[in-house]
């Protein structure tokens, strides 16, 4: 009997490549902004990720060079647009 289910975005890696994506899916507003809400919500709700998958995510993405997470946290920039990146593996 399995207690746990599986966590696709458990691994920091996997949950970044997904935030790469769904940023990259987003018509950025001025200067190549992406309110973190636009990927904040379908990652959490849609996807079904947790919180602490989210902060993962954007701290190995930003980490990586994928995504500049703005100091205030209300926005980030896609910086490495690229289909490897978009790829899950």
């Amino acid at each position: 009997m399995k207690l746990v289910t599986e966590r696709p975005f458990a691994n920091p890696e996997v949950a970044a490549r997904q935030l790469v994506q769904l940023a990259s899916s987003i018509e950025p507003v001025q200067d190549g902004r992406i309110h973190i809400e636009k990927i904040n919500y379908p990652f959490l709700y849609t996807l079904k990720g947790s919180g602490a998958e989210f902060g993962a995510g954007i701290k190995y993405a930003v980490e990586r060079g994928w995504l500049d997470l703005h100091e205030s946290g209300t926005y980030v920039r896609l910086l490495t647009p690229g289909q490897d990146l978009l790829r899950l593996h």
